[in-house]
């Protein structure tokens, strides 16, 4: 890379896999940004002409930028718990079985969500993570509306599915190990 031009015409050339590689991490509504915003850190580089391997450059930048947005945004959410949430966590806290019990709750919740089908699991991630209506989410994947209720149905019986059965089957190995103990006494 060793002018102007040639960052330009590496951004436009890789424009659509940086879109991609940033919708992978932060919601929908934000790729843009995240995307121009690499254009303006590379343009910003003092000596272009060090990089030698600018697209690898500016996929990096682009994952980087967009891995900082997800930390900020934690960060805000975090921020912005009132005093009575934050006196239920601190309590929370201190009782590690509960803090064990709902961390393996939140692994196995996300597992089932992954094992979704895929534009189900878009549209479910979309409505129940960031908080999209119907009508956004349609709008976004380019769906109907009843297309998005209906992915929304189906990803909440399946996780409720998932979740029960591997409720069953914890409830099983439980009963199975409280079995064997009693039979070698």
């Amino acid at each position: 890379m060793t002018d102007e031009s040639n960052v330009q015409s590496i951004y436009l050339s890789i424009r659509k896999a940086l879109s991609r590689a940033v919708s992978r991490i932060v919601p929908p509504h934000d790729v843009e940004d995240i995307v121009q915003e690499t254009h303006v850190r590379v343009c910003q580089v003092k000596q272009p002409s060090s990089i030698t391997h600018p697209r690898s450059f500016m996929l990096k930048t682009a994952r980087n930028l967009a891995l900082d947005y997800l930390k900020r945004a934690d960060n805000k959410l975090t921020d912005s718990l009132d005093e009575d949430t934050q006196d239920n966590l601190a309590s929370y806290k201190d009782d590690p079985y509960r803090r064990a019990a709902g961390e393996q709750d939140f692994a196995l919740f996300c597992e089932a969500v992954r094992q979704l089908p895929v534009q189900c699991r878009k549209v479910f991630v979309l409505k129940k993570v960031y908080g999209y209506s119907q009508q956004e989410i349609a709008k976004e994947l380019g769906i109907s509306q009843s297309t998005v209720e209906k992915h929304i149905a189906q990803g909440l019986k399946r996780c409720a599915n998932f979740l029960d059965n591997k409720q069953d089957k914890s409830t099983m190995q439980v009963v199975r190990s409280s079995h064997s103990k009693g039979a070698s006494l």
